[in-house]
């Protein structure tokens, strides 16, 4: 039986690798929203960011990475834009779907918009960025979680409301 491992501080390859899957993201997002203009794409990228921002304001300032190096970066970002939370505050934290529909919007949008696009103009790169999205959005955020962030999380052993929320622990 394999023995998991709880990183203190996530090595640099890994929050690379889930940085590149969310940079992607968004960067399949704006080409597809560009295609309504430079206003709509950066709009997009505004809601991204600001969603990024948030999360680190409710969620990251109370986790035990604060100031450390989870595995998408955001404990060494919040440290940098914000002061330490509540430990406490994390663990008892529930999360509904009113909580994840913000997350769910960064796919969504440039979904439904690369379909009118598709609709107005056919064209192969939009079927290819959307294609890229959807991969991106569903396999690539679920190989990270599942086989990378969660199973090495200390914060899931402390207590964890998006574990609780979805279920069984990874191990």
């Amino acid at each position: 039986m394999e023995t998991i491992r709880l990183y203190e501080n996530f090595p640099p390859r890994l929050v690379a690798a889930a940085l590149l899957v969310n940079v992607s993201i968004y960067a399949a997002g704006a080409f597809i929203l560009a295609g309504f203009g430079h206003i709509m794409m950066t709009l997009y990228l505004l809601y991204c960011l600001g969603n990024e921002v948030h999360v680190m304001k409710m969620s990251c300032v109370d986790c035990y990475y604060y100031g450390k190096w989870c595995a998408f970066g955001k404990g060494k970002a919040a440290a940098l834009l914000f002061k330490r939370g509540d430990p406490p505050r994390f663990i008892a934290k529930t999360i509904s779907w009113k909580e994840l529909v913000p997350d769910m919007l960064v796919p969504a949008f440039p979904l439904v918009g690369g379909l009118a696009l598709l609709i107005r103009d056919f064209s192969w790169g939009i079927v290819i960025a959307l294609a890229l999205l959807l991969t991106l959005s569903f396999g690539g955020n679920y190989l990270i979680r599942s086989r990378i962030a969660c199973v090495s999380c200390r914060q899931r052993e402390l207590g964890c409301p998006a574990e609780q929320f979805f279920g069984k622990r990874q191990n």
